[in-house]
């Protein structure tokens, strides 16, 4: 059983920064690539970053060059440091994670999700 626990959300002012952090624990073999998403409510949840077991990064256009995400592969732990934060950029964060367990089997689990609120 695989588990993905968030924690790093909360409320900032215009311009500041805020760091999400996302843990996976259970029966984990590896773990592929690592991501976080964001939803408002009443729409689709949308891809903000994502980071592969190797390091390489992608970013949605909205958040490139404010928001970066890293990896700390023997903690099996990814982040979102988020600076420059704009009202937008308020949602729940959902961290995702591609892993494949010791019976081989692999799936893509999601965390409970944290809320960032941004005012302006």
């Amino acid at each position: 059983q695989v588990q993905l626990v968030e924690s790093g959300g909360g409320l900032v002012q215009a311009g500041g920064s805020l760091r999400l952090s996302c843990a996976a624990s259970g029966s984990i073999r590896n773990i592929l690539v690592m991501g976080w998403y964001r939803q408002v409510p009443g729409e689709q949840r949308d891809l903000v970053a994502t980071i592969s077991s190797g390091g390489s990064t992608n970013y949605e256009n909205s958040v490139k060059g404010r928001f970066t995400i890293s990896r700390d592969n023997a903690k099996n732990t990814v982040y979102l440091q988020m600076n420059s934060l704009k009202p937008e950029d308020t949602a729940v964060y959902y961290c995702n994670a591609h892993i494949i367990d010791w019976g081989f089997s692999d799936g893509r689990y999601w965390g409970q999700g944290t809320q960032v609120t941004v005012s302006s």
